[in-house]
């Protein structure tokens, strides 16, 4: 028969504030800064820091690929969040949770304690010029790249053509991949809504012949054999053995691709020695000229940490730049204090929020800190002689060492970077993967790359280094790795094949 009975049980559970906290460390530079930013515009109890109150989100965004030395020139200013809002906070709600304040502080972890000479003079900033205070901006001494698009669209601005010509050939411009192909069938470009019908395909096909010959020759190709015809043809006409090479690449580019060389030389009807010299000849081309131009993508990366050494040591601190610049709004709070709300009431609860946000916020920050510090002690020989020099390393010897979980080191270091003077690295860069030697010892996989990565720098042009023989080349060196493996760590690093890297 049915019947009720009672049963207790224990169960995990995550408080709202906890589990903001976890999400917080997790979001990346720029997802936090855009977190902080939409709660300071829906959360009335939330204002920016007095300081430079104007200028954190453009400091956060101008830091991006700028490296230490920007994210150098912002000052972080003091926080004040609770103190100038504690006495409003009498009578709040507070969580009673067995995961709030003490609990959460034990499982979430606690540490106790240039200018360019192309840009008119009118285009100078006047914090380059001195400004007020005589401080200068980082920013005004970077030089931006100039995309492809930007660099055809000068070059056209030259040519002779009258404007219906010069406007086909901006579509076709605009119409460019990164790499600097033509991706898209003409036919299908002279439909596009807005062009009239004095767009052809035959016009825009004569466009495209004057984009090919503004620039970079193989800019505007639609496929890559017509991308290596087009850089063969801009050589002069007495390039030894260029006919044979276009030959190749016009009609035997995937013959080429599978090196079947005997039946290249009887197709193309040419001896050995011809034809190895006109195969060193395609190899020197460039398959995507597009990638000589800046990028015009948003892809920046922020530091999180900046890693400089001072007096000898390797002093760790969080980048101003992406440091919390919030506070509790003290005079609203006050005067919602002397209101006659409840405490749960829609403002009580933005108020607790803001409370909330403002710990984890800072919680994160000194989170992230000690995990980079800890990266920092374990990896010290890495500043001195680079990537060959790291250890292995796994999460849950840095959560031992901080006394923190392992998921919380994973959060705290997945899509964290780290300016340092090799450069900008992201925090799992630091935590390569173990390999053992033959004398019992062990090596990081990052260290096994570097290697590699010597000794193709340093090998014959002519007679490069097999995968096989890099293997034994390892192996005389204690490091006992597969060939299978040596050719995974190889297509990491984007190096060809030994019989690609040979010269002739």
């Amino acid at each position: 028969m049915p019947s009720i009975a009672l049963q207790a049980r224990q169960h995990l559970a995550l408080t709202p504030r906890l589990q903001q906290a976890v999400r917080l460390l997790q979001l990346s530079s720029l997802e936090f800064q855009q977190e902080l930013r939409e709660a300071l515009d829906t959360n009335p109890f939330l204002e920016l820091t007095p300081s430079e109150a104007g200028e954190g989100a453009e400091v956060a965004e101008g830091a991006a690929g700028i490296g230490a030395g920007t994210t150098t020139t912002a000052e972080a200013p003091a926080m004040a969040g609770e103190s100038a809002s504690d006495a409003a906070m009498d009578g709040m709600p507070q969580d009673t949770s067995p995961y709030s304040d003490s609990s959460y502080e034990s499982s979430y972890g606690d540490d106790g304690g240039g200018y360019s000479a192309d840009y008119p003079s009118s285009m100078r900033s006047s914090s380059y010029r001195g400004g007020e205070d005589g401080d200068s901006d980082a920013s005004d001494w970077v030089r931006v790249p100039v995309t492809l698009r930007e660099q055809l669209h000068e070059a056209l601005r030259l040519s002779p053509l009258d404007q219906l010509d010069r406007i086909a050939a901006q579509v076709v411009i605009e119409a460019l991949d990164d790499d600097g192909y033509l991706r898209q069938d003409l036919a299908e470009l002279a439909e596009v809504e807005g062009l009239g019908e004095e767009f052809d395909e035959d016009r825009l096909r004569v466009a495209l012949r004057v984009v090919q010959t503004l620039d970079r020759p193989g800019i505007g190709a639609r496929s890559l054999s017509e991308c290596l015809a087009l850089q063969l043809e801009a050589m002069p006409w007495d390039t030894p053995n260029r006919e044979l090479a276009l030959g190749i690449v016009s009609q035997h580019l995937e013959r080429l691709a599978r090196r079947e060389h005997g039946e290249l030389q009887r197709q193309l009807g040419c001896d050995a020695q011809s034809l190895q010299a006109a195969i060193a000849l395609v190899r020197k081309l460039d398959p995507k000229p597009g990638n000589h131009y800046g990028r015009a993508d948003g892809g920046y990366v922020i530091p999180d940490v900046i890693v400089r050494q001072v007096r000898g040591k390797w002093v760790v601190s969080v980048n101003p730049a992406i440091e919390p610049r919030a506070r509790i709004h003290k005079l609203y709070a006050e005067m919602f204090a002397r209101s006659d709300q409840t405490s749960r009431s829609p403002l009580a609860q933005q108020l607790q929020e803001a409370r909330w946000l403002i710990r984890n916020a800072h919680k994160r920050c000194e989170t992230i800190l000690r995990v980079g510090e800890c990266i920092v002690a374990r990896q010290k020989a890495f500043f001195q002689y680079g990537e060959i020099a790291l250890r292995p390393m796994l999460l849950r010897d840095v959560a031992d060492e901080l006394g923190l979980h392992e998921s919380t080191v994973s959060r705290a270091t997945g899509n964290k970077y780290m300016a340092t003077p090799r450069g900008i690295f992201e925090f799992k860069r630091f935590f390569p993967r173990e390999l053992e030697t033959r004398t019992g010892g062990t090596c990081s996989a990052a260290a096994v790359r570097a290697l590699i990565k010597e000794m193709i720098d340093a090998e014959n042009p002519k007679d490069p280094l097999s995968d096989v023989v890099l293997t034994q080349e390892l192996e005389k060196q204690g490091v006992q790795v597969a060939r299978r493996t040596v050719t995974k760590y190889r297509q990491m690093m984007k190096l060809p094949a030994a019989e690609m890297r040979r010269q002739i």
